[in-house]
């Protein structure tokens, strides 16, 4: 173990040592707060893996999303009886990747929307945000906005910032597309927990969100003046304050309930039509690898590419082939296909091993993938001016090295506590 456990330190190093070699303004970088956010990042990590009452506090969180799935059940019998399994009181014989993943999102989008509609989201995301940016010194709306995409989501997170995203430069902009590439949805968090276990899930959350602000602070620092360092709108203000800023009132609850629930819908078919397409495209691209060669397939060369990284987490080199698969897979499709494939045996300490479990769930709880670029390039394009846009289309390259960089950092360090 102490061999890998060096391995995996010296990962972590390598991590951060890449996001120095690619900053655009190495002597700009604030390293007294990147470091603060690290030994922060560190702390957490090690109490949520090490002690009993923190693996308690992550296991009660999935529990809760857990939960959560089996009210769902309860809708989905009722219109779905067939499709879920004899326990739940339908009558097929297993349980399938759209009944326990997907259609549970129904439930889940809005109830974190309602408490977003009353104001008790944007009130924990406020006060998160500012002590986060008064522990680290962060500039105080990036440090908001990486609390507002640990619940919103990325796109989500950037629609209610649009006032903000308006009055800073187009380089802190830049800094807010890169940090997009981090994030999952707290509503979409049951449909992973159903897959891959819950605590690694819960734990890799924030450790995402802070290494989002390390790793942007090394590829992208950016100066911001005390003038600049104001919030020209939280994501989810008060009542007044929205109806101020909108000029309008505010949405009656009922319709704004049902614009959730097709919201909700929405997402469950973009999800596996996604899904569907690139297992797909992914089997039909093994199909004409092997005519050249049987051994060749997209997982194989895909691993063979990200083997370097995988084996920094500390692996033995076979885990670290595997593991490497399983990230190119997932960097060039999204997670849910890598979860979908992992999950008959992902909960199998024996198998596995604690380390390559944890690590490998952690990696995968992100959105840091190619389909994601679009996905913010396209949000910013109805928030910004043009020479944002620009700026971020040209900062493609950048945003992609960001979230594997992020998700790397984050599966590394989890590493570091879990063997």
């Amino acid at each position: 173990m102490s061999m890998y456990l060096i391995v995996n330190i010296i990962g972590v190093l390598v991590y951060l040592g890449i996001a120095f070699l690619f900053s655009k303004s190495k002597k700009t970088i604030n390293w007294k707060s990147t470091a603060i956010v690290l030994v922060l990042n560190l702390v957490i990590a090690w109490i949520l893996t090490s002690f009993s009452w923190g693996r308690d506090a992550v296991q009660a969180a999935a529990n809760g999303f857990n939960w959560l799935v089996q009210v769902a059940y309860q809708g989905i019998v009722f219109a779905l009886p067939n499709w879920v399994t004899p326990q739940f009181g339908g009558t097929a014989k297993s349980m399938n990747f759209v009944t326990s993943a997907l259609l549970p999102i129904l439930l889940i989008v809005p109830m974190f929307d309602i408490l977003t509609y009353i104001g008790f989201l944007p009130w924990i995301i406020k006060w998160i945000g500012r002590g986060l940016s008064a522990i680290t010194g962060q500039p105080k709306f990036e440090s908001f906005f990486s609390v507002e995409m640990m619940f919103l989501g990325n796109t989500e997170a950037l629609a209610v910032s649009r006032l903000q995203i308006q009055s800073m430069r187009a380089e802190r902009n830049v800094t807010l597309a890169m940090m997009s590439m981090s994030c999952i949805t707290a509503s979409i968090v049951g449909a992973y927990t159903q897959m891959v276990p819950g605590n690694y899930v819960l734990t890799a959350i924030p450790l995402n969100i802070l290494n989002a602000i390390i790793v942007t602070n090394i590829l992208n620092p950016v100066k911001v003046t005390s003038e600049e360092d104001t919030i020209a709108k939280i994501g989810g203000g008060s009542d007044a304050e929205e109806a101020e800023m909108e000029g309008g009132k505010k949405e009656p609850f009922f319709s704004f309930l049902g614009d959730s629930i097709l919201g909700a819908g929405r997402l469950i078919l973009i999800i596996a039509a996604n899904v569907i397409a690139f297992v797909a495209l992914a089997a039909l691209i093994d199909k004409l690898l092997g005519l050249i060669n049987p051994w060749l397939s997209l997982e194989h060369i895909l691993g063979i590419i990200m083997f370097p990284f995988a084996w920094l987490m500390g692996l033995n080199v076979h885990d670290a082939f595997q593991f490497a698969q399983y990230m190119g897979t997932k960097l060039v499709t999204n997670e849910f296909v890598v979860m979908g494939k992992i999950a008959p045996t992902i909960h199998d300490v024996a198998k596995y091993g604690a380390h390559y479990q944890a690590q490998l769930t952690v990696f995968l709880t992100s959105f840091a993938n190619f389909s994601t670029t679009g996905m913010i390039i396209g949000a910013f394009k109805g928030l910004a001016d043009k020479e944002t846009n620009g700026l971020i289309s040209k900062n493609v390259g950048y945003m992609l090295l960001s979230g594997i960089l992020v998700s790397l950092l984050s599966a590394g360090i989890v590493g570091l506590f879990v063997w």
